[in-house]
């Protein structure tokens, strides 16, 4: 598990986590994924990406939007635990503490 800082851009976070990967079949992401170097790493690893081209990509790269869809699963479990105010407004200074705050909200949300 990676917690980043705000601005930090998508490319970034995805280079750091990539040797972190679990073995998987197919990687869903959303547009601020895409990047060439990113897919060639996924392929590397047996990895198939599923992720939407940016609009200004000059050759828009296909990705299986069945399974596309159920990305708002994802988005709607942020929602959930973004509902928590101290997470909403990060409050906590603390890398450590705002994940604590994070597990916390998990924890309430989706097993109570």
């Amino acid at each position: 598990m990676l917690l980043s800082e705000g601005q930090m851009s998508d490319y970034k976070g995805a280079a750091l986590m990539l040797p972190a990967l679990p073995n998987a079949n197919e990687l869903l992401a959303d547009k601020g994924y895409d990047a060439d170097w990113f897919r060639k790493a996924l392929a590397d690893r047996g990895i198939a990406a599923c992720i939407p081209s940016r609009s200004n990509r000059k050759t828009p790269i296909e990705h299986n939007r069945s399974l596309y869809r159920q990305r708002h699963k994802i988005e709607n479990m942020f929602g959930r635990i973004k509902d928590w105010r101290r997470i909403h407004t990060r409050y906590d200074r603390c890398a450590h503490t705002f994940f604590s705050a994070i597990c916390i909200a998990a924890t309430v949300i989706f097993w109570l």
